[in-house]
């Protein structure tokens, strides 16, 4: 039997279609379920196990909408001043959040908003996942001396908390938005790294890697086709859930001035001019906060769904 053969003959993994991760009853019987049957059931599971998924899923894909079709669904110019007579009116038929101190929709900018929020997140995770998985690669399969040294690099960002080093960082650069993508991707990754590293090892141990190997496949083949596949569910758990994190502390970067900068209608940055009229304009933090809060629990509420579906080690069932 070739390698290729060996290998392929191993079971797939609960949560992906194409992974070659062992399930120990597979092993012992030689039969595993069909991956698409696997996929649906874990479908299944994530959609009626918890209402909460879904609730989750249909917020995210309202932002997806936004973030894409935002700027054209806005029944206003988002960045369009009409201080004579539209400054900070209270909600309404034809402002339903209210307008801002110059007179700007609400409704229109924090609808533009959400395609900032989601252009930063892509490009900071990105990044992070990426960087990461090659370093939690690395480390994890060759080991020794490699290991040492990315894992020590790994631990010089690990050993500051991760707001304060990417104020520090984006501080120091300048205060751009692009900039604060620089910070946070530099927050990001060494996470990734690490829980990267340690799926390594796990499925290093795993029989049909060692199958595998005493076949006399080895090196960049054996990580990246038999190996780093079945990290793959793990990471996306993560990165469902570090996009709100992502949203959350770009807003936070732009609310102390560090991120997009006035007349930018990100999240952040709406909600640092509008504590200014906090007793005059309560709709003015109201709306763009509670978009962000949304956001931030539909993608946590994602994450922990996916998990539970996908994970089979996941104590929810």
């Amino acid at each position: 039997m070739s390698t290729e053969a060996a290998v392929a003959a191993e079971p797939t993994t609960p949560g992906f279609p194409g992974d070659t991760a062992t399930s120990d009853l597979a092993t012992l019987t030689g039969a595993a379920a069909p991956a698409q049957s696997q996929l649906r059931r874990n479908l299944k599971r994530f959609l009626i196990g918890n209402k909460l998924n879904l609730i989750g899923l249909i917020i995210v894909v309202v932002f997806l909408i936004l973030a894409v079709f935002g700027q054209a669904l806005a029944p206003y110019d988002p960045y369009a001043q009409d201080i004579t007579g539209s400054k900070l009116l209270p909600p309404s038929a034809s402002h339903p959040m209210g307008t801002d101190e110059l007179g700007r929709d609400l409704l229109s900018r924090v609808m533009t908003g959400s395609r900032i929020s989601l252009q930063v997140a892509a490009v900071v995770l990105t990044f992070a996942v990426l960087f990461g998985t090659l370093v939690g690669s690395l480390a994890g399969y060759f080991g020794g001396i490699v290991d040492e040294i990315l894992m020590r690099f790994t631990d010089m960002f690990l050993a500051f908390p991760a707001l304060i080093l990417a104020i520090a960082i984006a501080a120091s650069l300048g205060r751009e938005l692009h900039w604060t993508m620089v910070a946070l991707a530099t927050v990001f990754w060494p996470w990734y790294a690490r829980l990267v590293r340690g799926q390594i090892l796990t499925i290093r141990e795993r029989d049909f890697v060692t199958a595998a190997e005493s076949l006399g496949l080895s090196g960049p083949r054996l990580l990246l086709k038999h190996i780093l596949p079945n990290a793959v569910s793990v990471v996306i758990i993560q990165l469902t859930l570090d996009v709100g994190y992502a949203i959350l502390a770009t807003s936070s970067l732009s609310f102390i001035g560090l991120g997009a900068q006035p007349p930018s209608p990100e999240w952040g940055t709406m909600m640092s001019t509008a504590r200014n009229y906090f007793r005059e304009a309560w709709w003015y933090t109201t709306f763009p906060g509670l978009a962000l809060t949304l956001t931030v629990f539909a993608f946590n509420v994602l994450g922990d769904g996916l998990q539970d579906a996908l994970d089979p080690r996941s104590g929810r069932r």
